[in-house]
């Protein structure tokens, strides 16, 4: 009876998420997490405080990811507006008239440095125009930009699935350095296989082939530093590799390496380098502040990481909430039980860099207050609904995690690991595929699945390490399926009615991807 209450509430998720008339994100992860909260109440016999202390520590944990989501949104609309993103469109469509150079250059390195920088599906929603803008068929390109949008997503938005999706298991930072590096070796070997699939969609056998040599050197141009970042950082990878990817990339199509000769004649609208830098400026920009603020030798990083107390304030039996010098909001001992939970104001990556960015973007690009209006009212529309989604899954993370050994989540990793025993290595990555499927996030789905597979590791004597990196990947590579991502992307390029078509299509890719994480985990990284 305790598995099957364990298990009921992540089986019913999964229904309302892929039924005919699918239940949105933002109702089904409240509606499961109340659910998990009545099971903890009940049949589990949890404490009532304990619950409820942990009910508030969800909803504490939920502003990190939420507040990153704004500040990305913000800045895209930001780019929008200004005309920052039509700029680039026009110089990017320029740099070479090869059809396979641009979906690389656009679709490949670009979006992967943008994943790099803030994640959340915005890669898609931002390369995925400007690839119809250049005259490619709009479904086409959807299916495209969801596949692309794969290999970089684990350590998207800053390593936001990696540092925060596994902070629940309270791993020590080698443990997680090492899964960090597991988890790019596996993308690093599927990114061979993957891009190549995506053009598939687009473009045919034989103009792939004449062009292949472009491909593989901008491929490898964005993972080989992705690859050896992660071996000493688990927050840039995907973001320097995507900048010198998109550098790369870009030279090489200039010089026309690998690429097959067209015989397009149009003259292309050159883009003053005023313009460009200009246009540019804020994306350079973010990246400058991301990388000052995260390299720790350059001491900021321990500067809006100081925990030393600023003042705190009794709350009475709601807890004691307390200030850092570097502003980390903390409640500690929350209804007396023991549980604590707190936010990073300077360091998670919202306030600095994004709305730094876009505030120091709007006085650059003269913006007027309807316009600034208008950026930040849009973002906060479109900021409720991940809000509620991810509250949700918070507070069904911790609820599951409630009872030690006898949790949720202990309950089903044994049962799992008996099922299956050495053999889980084979499935580990669908598991975290299907996170992403239901929840639109990788984040998520680590935060959800995490402290399962660590649970299964641990019971069947496979490495803990190895086993979290599988479900990275597959958070990761669930993203091709999400719903929410496939919806967000046909919005985006206005096709309608197309999303049943799109997910029969990804999930093909989706699947080898897993077989080449199993294949990758058992042949050379056990």
């Amino acid at each position: 009876m305790a598995l099957t209450l364990s298990l009921f509430p992540i089986v019913l998720l999964i229904y309302l998420m892929v039924k005919r008339n699918s239940t949105p994100s933002f109702i089904a992860l409240p509606l499961i997490a109340l659910l998990v909260y009545v099971l903890q109440l009940t049949y589990f016999d949890q404490d009532f405080m304990l619950v409820n202390a942990n009910v508030i520590s969800g909803i504490i944990a939920t502003q990190t990811p939420v507040t990153i989501i704004f500040g990305a949104i913000l800045f895209n609309r930001m780019m929008e507006i200004s005309g920052s993103i039509n700029v680039l469109r026009r110089w990017l469509s320029n740099i070479n008239p090869n059809p396979i150079a641009q979906l690389m250059i656009i679709g490949w390195a670009f979006a992967f440095m943008i994943e790099g920088a803030s994640g959340f599906g915005t890669p898609a929603a931002i390369a995925a125009p400007i690839l119809v803008g250049l005259g490619f068929n709009p479904i086409k390109v959807a299916v495209f930009a969801l596949v692309m949008n794969s290999v970089p997503v684990s350590f998207g938005a800053v390593g936001t699935p990696t540092w925060f999706g596994f902070a629940p298991l309270n791993l020590d930072d080698e443990t997680l350095m090492d899964i960090g590096y597991k988890t790019a070796f596996i993308h690093f070997i599927a990114g061979f296989v993957i891009p190549v699939m995506a053009l598939r969609f687009v473009s045919s056998w034989q103009e792939i082939r004449k062009n292949l040599l472009f491909i593989y050197l901008s491929i490898v141009s964005c993972t080989v530093p992705y690859l050896l970042l992660a071996s000493v950082n688990y927050e840039f990878p995907a973001l320097v590799g995507g900048a010198v990817g998109l550098l790369i990339s870009i030279l090489l199509a200039n010089q026309g390496i690998g690429l097959r000769k067209t015989d397009s004649q149009e003259a292309a609208e050159r883009v003053p380098f005023v313009t460009l830098f200009k246009a540019m400026l804020p994306t350079l920009l973010l990246i400058g502040i991301l990388i000052v603020t995260r390299i720790h030798q350059l001491g900021l990083k321990a500067l809006l990481n100081d925990a030393t107390t600023w003042f705190s304030v009794s709350l009475g039996q709601f807890g004691q909430f307390e200030v850092s010098r570097a502003l980390i909001l903390s409640l500690k001992n929350i209804l007396g039980q023991g549980v604590s939970d707190s936010y990073k104001t300077l360091y998670v990556p919202s306030l600095i860099p994004f709305i730094v960015t876009v505030l120091i973007s709007l006085a650059l690009f003269k913006l007027n207050g309807t316009q600034s209006k208008s950026i930040f009212f849009s973002t906060f529309q479109q900021t409720k609904k991940p809000f509620f989604a991810l509250i949700g899954a918070l507070i069904m993370v911790k609820l599951m995690l409630l009872g030690g050994e006898n949790s949720m989540v202990q309950t089903i990793g044994r049962d799992f690991a008996a099922a299956t025993g050495s053999n889980w290595t084979y499935f580990s990555a669908y598991l975290g595929a299907i996170g992403s499927f239901f929840s639109g996030s990788n984040t998520v789905s680590n935060l959800t699945f995490g402290g399962i597979q660590y649970s299964i590791a641990q019971t069947t004597a496979l490495s803990v390490p190895l086993i979290l990196a599988l479900q990275s990947v597959g958070g990761a590579m669930g993203n091709m399926v999400c719903i929410n991502n496939v919806i967000a992307v046909c919005s985006v390029l206005d096709v309608k009615n197309q999303e049943g078509t799109i997910i029969k299509k990804t999930v093909v890719p989706m699947f080898i991807y897993g077989v080449i994480a199993a294949l990758v985990a058992t042949l050379i990284l056990s």
